[in-house]
């Protein structure tokens, strides 16, 4: 029986000792934004070995929700513990991830400019300040509800800057958002009067995006979800915009129907499907050297791996 119990227990800590040797970090920070005019706050998940590899990662921007925060995929999406789990299965490479928080909906509305913000500030910092792959093939973004109306409007808009993207019960209704939805009531959809500004959806909605995303030769493979109860219809919202991009890209837009509504319950059921998916189209991890060689082989500012480092403490 005392060997069983020495067995058991030499088991959990082989056990224990593995999980905490691929736990990630999770911290919160803020910088100036010249485009808001204020601080600009972020969730930031690091993977294990962060610190002591020299490596650049690829990098996930994770947009949170109508009325949401940065801390939303942390403290109710289980982004930690999904993270952590997919890198140390080998289902994702080990990558920075970014949680920014934004009081519009991903756009330039009556409130604020978040579009501008976000691609402007929010990721050339982060890109300067953290080790990540300034490029392309090293970028994923993703979403749920309105943050999945953000993440599909960026890859459309810009699918020279994504390898990959996920949508999570996007919130991009066509032609208009349903009655019930929190667009028509949040301050960045609503004009001067108070009332829910039409236009300001249409030219912001992905339908703006569409037709010169097809004409263009960057395709970024596309992840769907939603659950078969949503109360927004997301379920089929989102079989739209399939239908548009399928035959653009039939092997690289991907959709799949969970059981639930628009609830964390599915997503954080779709986040690991979601992750899994753009990790097979994100580069790994190189070595700081190697980044700063690369920069100086293209005429760009050198990137001085120990400035990287020291910023990252």
């Amino acid at each position: 029986m005392i060997k069983f119990l020495i067995i058991a227990v030499f088991s959990m800590s082989l056990l224990w000792g593995q999980h905490k040797a691929h736990a990630g970090e999770v911290t919160y920070h803020r910088f100036t934004s010249e485009v808001l005019g204020r601080d600009y706050p972020y969730a930031l998940y690091l993977p294990d070995g962060y610190h002591e590899t020299y490596q650049a990662y690829p990098v996930l921007y994770l947009l949170h929700g109508s009325f949401g925060s940065e801390r939303d995929w942390v403290e109710s999406g289980g982004l930690k513990e999904t993270a952590d789990r997919l890198i140390r299965e080998g289902h994702i490479p080990p990558m920075v991830i970014v949680m920014p928080g934004s009081e519009s909906w991903w756009i330039d509305g009556h409130n604020e400019a978040a579009r501008t913000a976000f691609l402007d500030d929010l990721m050339p910092y982060i890109e300067a300040t953290w080790q990540v792959v300034p490029q392309r093939e090293w970028r994923a973004i993703a979403g749920l509800s309105a943050g999945g109306f953000g993440a599909l409007n960026f890859t459309l808009e810009r699918p020279e800057l994504f390898a990959a993207a996920a949508a999570m019960s996007p919130a991009s209704y066509h032609p208009l958002p349903p009655r019930r939805s929190t667009a028509r009531r949040h301050p960045a959809f609503l004009d001067a009067a108070g009332s829910f500004d039409e236009s300001l959806w249409r030219q912001s909605n992905y339908t703006a995006y569409l037709e010169n995303y097809l004409e263009r030769e960057e395709i970024v493979p596309l992840y769907l979800s939603a659950g078969h109860r949503d109360p927004y219809n997301a379920e089929h919202h989102a079989r739209v915009v399939r239908q548009a991009l399928a035959p653009h890209q039939p092997d690289l837009v991907a959709m799949e129907v969970l059981n639930g509504g628009h609830t964390w319950r599915v997503w954080r059921a779709s986040l690991p499907t979601a992750m899994a998916w753009m990790g097979r189209f994100l580069q790994d991890p190189v070595p700081l050297e190697t980044l700063a060689e690369d920069a100086a082989a293209e005429g760009k500012a050198a990137v001085d791996p120990q400035v990287l480092s020291s910023h990252a403490q």
